[in-house]
């Protein structure tokens, strides 16, 4: 069985309901944005990050959100962060960049990534996120997203994460 067909497998098992939509390869958030808007829910972004002590994070937050990074480490209990490495993300959540996804950290049998998520996509009644590959969306139900992390010992950190204010309208 493939990672994909095992993650479904998985969802499954654990009563998880989900919805997939197949599409073209989207690598960032705005090569997404027309396909977002036909899916309703939360949409995310993710940051494939290490710290000063070696510890990887995958920090998942609402994709139209900038990130506040030099807040980011006091708001998750870490160090100073940098973006981890390609091949630390295959070998850790066997993703590849443009398809990082929290749904990877079925792969990291090793527990060796600390997956943290938005409060606003906890919370939320649907989030879309890869299915461990870029050509779809999976569309569940936030607390269904934390019940399967933890049920892969990946009991995720709900945090607020700091963000840039956007501009205002003028």
């Amino acid at each position: 069985m493939d990672n994909e067909a095992r993650l479904y497998a998985d969802l499954e098992a654990r009563g998880i309901v989900y919805k997939v939509v197949d599409h073209h390869a989207v690598f960032t958030v705005d090569e997404s944005r027309e396909l977002n808007a036909s899916l309703p829910g939360a949409h995310t972004k993710n940051l494939f990050l290490r710290d000063n002590d070696g510890r990887f994070w995958l920090v998942t937050v609402p994709g139209e959100i900038r990130v506040d990074l030099k807040s980011l480490p006091a708001t998750i209990g870490s160090k100073r962060l940098s973006f981890g490495k390609a091949e630390d993300l295959l070998r850790l959540l066997g993703l590849t960049p443009g398809s990082v996804t929290p749904l990877g950290a079925i792969n990291d049998s090793g527990g060796e990534v600390q997956v943290v998520l938005d409060r606003e996509l906890a919370e939320a009644r649907t989030v879309w996120v890869h299915p461990l590959r870029n050509t779809a969306s999976l569309g569940l139900a936030g607390s269904d997203l934390v019940k399967a992390l933890a049920g892969w010992n990946h009991d995720p950190q709900i945090a607020d994460i700091p963000r840039f204010a956007e501009p205002a309208m003028t």
